[in-house]
C-alpha cells in the first residue's frame, strides 16, 4: 500500500527512510514507557523487518526529527470496510495531543477514501493510550482477554475500541 505524506498542526507523516529510521525508532522503542506496551522491539533490524516493511504506516516527524510511528490495517472487504491503528511516541512527546494528531491526519485520510470505522486495540492496562484515544472519540467495546504476552512473559488484556467518523471529536 502505497500511503501518501500527511501533515498536521505540529507532526508530519512521512514514508519511512529504511535503516536511519529503524535506528531512530528502535531507539525509542528502548525508552522504558515505551518498551512497556512494545516489548522486544528496540532492535534496529526487528523494526527494519517486523515494523517498517511488514506493516503499512507513517513515521511521526516532529521538529524533522522521527518521534513514533504510526500504523494501518485496512480491511477494504465492502462488507467489514474498516481500518486498524496502532502507534507509539517517544516518551518525551507523551501528553502534548501529539499521537492525538497523528491519529487524526491517518483517520481524516481514510474516511476521504470512504472509510467509516476505525479500531484500536491498547493494553486494557494503557491508561494514558486509551484516554488519549477517548478523546478523539473512540469508545471501548470489550476486553480481548489474554491479548498479548508481556516482557514479563505473563498474557494481558487488550482493550478493543471503535470511532465511527461521525463520533469524530472536534480538535481540541
Amino acid at each position: 500500500m502505497s500511503l501518501p505524506g500527511l501533515r498536521g498542526p505540529r507532526v508530519v507523516l512521512r514514508a519511512h527512510r529504511g535503516a536511519p529510521d529503524a535506528d531512530a525508532l528502535a531507539a525509542i522503542l528502548a525508552e522504558p514507557a515505551v518498551a512497556r506496551w512494545w516489548p522486544s522491539l528496540a532492535d534496529p533490524e526487528i523494526v527494519l523487518r517486523e515494523i517498517l516493511e511488514a506493516e503499512p504506516g507513517w513515521v511521526i516527524v516532529l521538529g524533522g526529527a522521527p518521534a513514533g510511528w504510526i500504523q494501518v490495517y485496512e480491511e477494504a472487504d465492502p462488507q467489514y470496510r474498516h481500518v486498524g491503528l496502532d502507534l507509539f511516541l517517544a516518551t518525551a512527546h507523551h501528553g502534548q495531543g501529539l499521537g492525538r494528531e497523528a491519529a487524526r491526519l491517518v483517520i481524516d485520510h481514510f474516511a476521504a477514501a470512504g472509510h467509516h470505522r476505525f479500531t484500536i486495540d491498547p493494553a486494557a492496562a494503557n491508561e494514558r493510550a486509551i484516554h488519549s484515544y477517548t478523546g478523539l472519540g473512540f469508545r471501548p467495546v470489550g476486553v480481548l482477554r489474554d491479548y498479548e504476552r508481556g516482557a514479563d512473559g505473563t498474557w494481558h488484556d487488550g482493550l478493543l475500541m471503535d470511532l465511527l467518523v461521525s463520533e469524530l471529536r472536534p480538535p481540541s
